[in-house]
């Protein structure tokens, strides 16, 4: 039991998808809760196309909302490196399910990351959660009653609180994390340089458009993604130890040079977004005394697509039910009973992404350049399938 008055029940300390879904979840099922960010714009800078399947909104308790969606997603086309392609387009497979009209829904949208992240954190905090941002998380402290300190600093002034657990939700190569011993560290081997331009003038029709062979994207992969309001994404991403290019000179050549050159001729760009996605392993250990790690931070991340949205979405989900769960049981926060936690979420997803490490991992030891290409074109095709074991993770 905890005999000591505690400032909150949990502290979250970053306000992405995975800690803003944590802290929404805890505060519904009665924990006070604190979620901080040292940012004042959340959802900024974009790292990512922001593309994510109608399920997993679902799944999350979270309703379609104009104030975040961008388009609506109806199928997959999946080429190899000369372009042959396959195609995986709902409204043909089901089209009694997915389209566009009355009693139909799309399989999944493309959401404005900056409005989405906004839209998540006002849930949080409309379930009863504070929220702080421009506060920085500096340490933590465990205490021999199972409660912790944290030490934060909001607008140059240093604030300690006390809680029962701390979360980190602050993204890759955790700080959170490193505070309490865990190995954060990710190897350049499985870390994704990526890179998309906005553009105007590229029909895409529905579809999201995922490009494989190493010519153009070298252990990753391209795209070309709707973006709603006539606006598409064109982006890929690289592993910067399998070339000796970076992702800007990789892009150029692919819009120049590849197979949808043409459709691509008359692109206008706008933004440019970019940043570093792992294709990793999830972390081995995401807890400690007194703290569990969620979404990028704990590598919840599929490593065949570098999608985090679903993942992130999901395992906030499972942190915020176990801690109330445990919590509320008068349980104490040790890392034996926080180890639960990731039990929990190996059950619920992490297993299946374990998989797919070794998939990938297996795809990239391959020497020969042609059976790679070939592996990733038939194991991405095979993932967007409707009878993927995949399809959820």
């Amino acid at each position: 039991m905890f005999m000591n008055p505690v400032d909150y029940d949990v502290v979250i300390i970053g306000c992405g998808p995975a800690g803003t879904t944590t802290a929404r979840v805890a505060a519904q099922k009665g924990l006070k809760v604190l979620l901080v960010d040292k940012r004042q714009e959340l959802g900024a800078p974009i790292q990512c196309s922001g593309a994510l399947s109608a399920s997993a909104l679902e799944d999350a308790d979270i309703d379609p909302n104009a104030e975040f969606v961008q388009d609506e997603i109806f199928g997959f086309r999946v080429y190899n490196e000369v372009g042959d392609q396959s195609n995986i387009d709902y409204r043909i497979l089901k089209p009694e399910k997915y389209g566009i009209g009355v009693d139909k829904k799309p399989l999944g949208y493309v959401v404005d990351r900056r409005r989405f992240d906004r839209y998540l954190m006002t849930l949080a905090e409309r379930a009863g959660a504070e929220v702080w941002l421009k506060t920085e998380g500096v340490s933590y402290k465990p205490l021999d009653d199972y409660t912790c300190e944290v030490y934060l600093r909001k607008f140059n002034k240093e604030i300690i609180v006390r809680t029962k657990v701390l979360v980190g939700a602050d993204g890759l190569q955790s700080q959170v994390g490193k505070w309490a011993g865990l190995d954060t560290h990710i190897k350049m081997t499985e870390l994704a340089s990526c890179l998309q331009f906005v553009v105007d003038g590229v029909e895409t029709n529905g579809m999201l458009e995922i490009i494989t062979g190493h010519e153009w994207a070298p252990g990753g992969y391209a795209w070309l993604f709707p973006k709603g309001h006539g606006y598409a994404e064109v982006g890929l991403g690289v592993i910067r130890t399998m070339t000796k290019q970076n992702a800007q000179w990789h892009l150029d050549h692919f819009i120049n040079n590849s197979f949808l050159k043409e459709r691509l001729k008359h692109a206008r760009i706008l933004p440019v977004q970019g940043g570093g996605v792992p294709l990793a392993a999830p972390l081995r250990t995401q807890y400690a005394a007194n703290l569990i790690l969620v979404g990028d931070a704990a590598r919840h991340v599929n490593p065949i697509t570098g999608g985090g949205l679903h993942t992130a979405l999901i395992g906030g989900m499972i942190a915020g039910g176990f801690l109330a769960e445990l919590i509320q049981s008068g349980s104490n926060t040790s890392a034996e009973n926080l180890k639960g936690y990731q039990n929990h979420w190996e059950e619920g997803l992490g297993n299946k992404m374990w998989q797919l490490y070794h998939v990938k991992k297996s795809i990239f030891k391959m020497e020969d350049i042609d059976q790679r290409n070939l592996k990733l074109y038939e194991t991405m095709s095979d993932y967007f399938n409707p009878h993927s074991v995949y399809k959820k993770v």
